[in-house]
């Protein structure tokens, strides 16, 4: 990328956030961004083609840290249980991924959670809870065929307590916490949650 092209998508980036935090995605205007960023409507097509693809390159860090985060995460859990190694499979929850990918994707967050609105995007804790919910079906499914002391529980029981749990993890990004009480609310939450998972998980 040229470097004229180049700091004007940089200038780009700050404006299209604000602009999309303060008035969500279907009010924001693609001209206060461009005059914000120092450019015409016209010269800021030539770096996005649509808001939709602006809104989506603001996100989409956060989105892919997330997936990365629980792959491994994942995959690290399902390998301490084939080894029986219990206390290093309920050593790190999703309590760990707010801290280790949410908090430093904040303004990503923010705008899937508070700015989606008409994009595709627009049910995210939702969308979030589904995938959550089939992957602690299949650790149920594998903790009970490894012989788990595994709780009996539906899928409308665990979509529930999923929602539940997921929604509350990402109230700090919501409401604006400061990181300092972020962290003392995510004890909280940690403290109130992971004795329940683990009693379902039989571990």
């Amino acid at each position: 990328m040229p470097r004229d092209k180049k700091e004007s998508h940089e200038r780009i980036i700050p404006a299209a956030r604000k602009e999309f935090i303060e008035k969500g995605f279907e009010k924001a205007s693609i001209r206060t961004i461009a005059a914000e960023a120092g450019l015409t409507s016209a010269a800021l097509y030539r770096h996005f083609s649509s808001k939709e693809e602006m809104f989506n390159a603001l996100v989409q860090p956060g989105i892919r840290a997330m997936n990365e985060w629980m792959r491994q995460h994942e995959e690290e859990s399902y390998a301490a249980l084939e080894k029986g190694d219990v206390e290093r499979a309920r050593s790190r929850s999703d309590v760990d991924m707010v801290r280790e990918v949410v908090f430093p994707h904040r303004d990503s967050f923010k705008l899937l959670l508070c700015s989606s609105q008409g994009t595709r995007y627009e049910n995210f804790i939702h969308d979030v809870v589904l995938e959550h919910q089939k992957g602690m079906w299949r650790a149920i499914m594998f903790m009970k065929a490894k012989g788990y002391p595994v709780e009996e529980i539906g899928q409308e029981t665990l979509h529930m307590l999923m929602s539940a749990y997921l929604t509350a993890l990402f109230e700090p990004i919501v409401h604006d916490y400061p990181k300092e009480d972020a962290e003392r609310y995510l004890g909280t939450i940690q403290k109130f949650f992971m004795p329940g998972w683990q009693k379902i998980m039989g571990i």
